[in-house]
């Protein structure tokens, strides 16, 4: 009658956060005395951070995988989105005031 309270069903807490892949990734890094980033970024081009707003920023978020970044990689994830989706409002704004200026003589005639 007296059972012991199950434990909630799967990872609780910051390790929640934390795929295992991030995981094995950190402990390696730990082990081999390297900093925690993915120094392989850098390599490969600017960090998300650095990357300029455009078609290649929105190309490397559509093509990066979300579980196997770690809480820092995953922060600098989502402010790059918020860029990309300021740039883009940038750009429709552009276009609706460029729409609205046009003469109306540029309208279509009816037929």
């Amino acid at each position: 009658m007296n059972e012991a309270p199950k434990p909630p069903e799967g990872i609780q807490g910051p390790m929640k956060a934390m795929s295992p892949g991030v995981v094995d990734f950190l402990f390696r890094q730990l082990v081999a005395g390297e900093p925690p980033e993915d120094t392989q970024w850098r390599r490969e081009g600017p960090v998300l951070a650095e990357q300029t707003p455009g078609a290649e920023l929105a190309r490397r978020l559509s093509e990066t995988d979300l579980a196997s970044l770690t809480p820092l990689e995953l922060f600098e994830y989502v402010r790059a989105s918020q860029r990309l989706v300021a740039w883009a409002e940038q750009l429709k704004e552009r276009a609706v005031a460029h729409y609205c200026a046009e003469e109306p003589a540029r309208a279509p005639k009816p037929a």
